[in-house]
């Protein structure tokens, strides 16, 4: 199988499920941006079912090249720009990576496709991972599933649902076999410092202010990772063709409560009177940190899954409540500062992102 955004926080542990259990050679293409760490794939660096290519999707010599090198019986798509944040600043490179990546790599998977022996071609699949976010924004009810119409309110989820529409088109169009998955939102091991629980996890621990958007009762329903590309892996193996599946821990959370969580178990593993970081910034305990600051702009409400598809059709179900999720996520963070340390950089440190087009629209008001 060729996975692509393989080194990045969702494809990286997907590798490594991947390995672990089923005896597929696995190559990963990976563009390598800001977010795609080779220090997130360095333990398997050197398995006999391992390669990776630094390569972009778009570039659609490198990926014909790659196909006909490798014969894959699959191709998982989890390359993308997924920073909300980030869209808003640059939407430009979401749309470029999100849609026209996907269209390019879909192009090339049609062609090869095409030119399989018929039971190569029965048995070949085009998975694309995707985020319940394309859904819109609930109110205080109700749950995302399947059907529920598109309605993507920022760049980023925009970019998303075009590549989910140009993904069910090619398989009603040209009869290229694709399944879409579509999630929750992601913690666990291997994600960038940018995201709501790692950030909160460091920043914590160096005693750094906990910036909430708004008032942080916006409500996300979290997924451990790992439950995560279990769900992908069983979807690749069970899944109804042209059919799509969404995959949620049914751990729904105010944002507040999350921070408000990290804060108590981050006191646990690492006291506050045992922390010179936090006496330094003049705080008695980690929930004297938090910080609310200006929202997010079009910030979604809420968002949860009905993942009853998935449970009927592929037998998968969550491992992880939210509880040991978050308790392994944060011991994973506190151990691995040396990750953190690598793939941040000396440009980014865990600034706030994301306001540019608040800021000029309230100049221009």
């Amino acid at each position: 199988m060729i996975i692509t955004g393989g080194a990045g926080f969702i494809g990286s542990n997907f590798v490594r499920l991947a390995l672990a259990e089923t005896a597929d050679r696995v190559v990963v293409l990976d563009k390598l941006t800001y977010a795609g760490h080779l220090a997130s794939l360095e333990e398997i660096a050197d398995h006999p079912r391992y390669r990776f290519v630094e390569g972009d999707i778009g570039d659609r010599a490198l990926v014909r090249q790659l196909l006909a090198e490798e014969r894959p019986n699959a191709i998982l798509n989890f390359a993308a720009e997924s920073h909300v944040d980030r869209s808003i600043d640059s939407p430009g490179e979401f749309v470029q990576t999100n849609v026209v990546g996907t269209f390019d790599l879909l192009e090339e998977a049609r062609i090869y496709h095409a030119e399989l022996p018929a039971d190569e071609a029965a048995a070949f699949r085009f998975l694309h991972v995707s985020t319940d976010e394309v859904y819109g924004s609930l109110g205080p009810t109700g749950l995302f599933s399947e059907t529920t119409p598109y309605a993507p309110n920022s760049p980023y989820s925009a970019s998303k649902a075009a590549a989910d529409h140009f993904v069910r088109a090619y398989f009603h169009t040209y009869g290229l076999p694709v399944i879409i998955t579509n999630c929750s939102n992601n913690y666990g091991p291997f994600q960038f410092p940018e995201k709501l629980i790692p950030t909160m996890i460091l920043n914590a621990v160096e005693g750094r202010a906990l910036p909430i958007y708004g008032t942080g009762e916006n409500v996300r329903d979290w997924i451990y990772v790992g439950d995560h590309c279990r769900g992908i892996l069983l979807a690749l193996q069970k899944g109804r063709l042209g059919e799509k599946y969404n995959l949620g821990g049914e751990n729904e959370r105010t944002n507040l409560q999350v921070v408000d969580r990290i804060c108590e178990v981050v006191g646990e593993l690492v006291p506050g009177t045992d922390n010179a970081a936090l006496q330094q910034a003049g705080k008695g305990d980690y929930f004297e940190l938090k910080t609310f600051v200006q929202d997010r702009p079009g910030h979604d409400l809420r968002y949860a899954i009905d993942a009853t598809k998935a449970k009927t059709e592929l037998g998968w179900r969550a491992e992880h409540d939210f509880e040991s999720g978050l308790r392994e996520t944060v011991r994973w963070y506190l151990e691995r500062r040396d990750w953190c340390r690598t793939v941040q950089g000396e440009d980014f440190d865990r600034q706030r992102l994301g306001l540019a087009e608040a800021d000029e629209t309230e100049e221009s008001a």
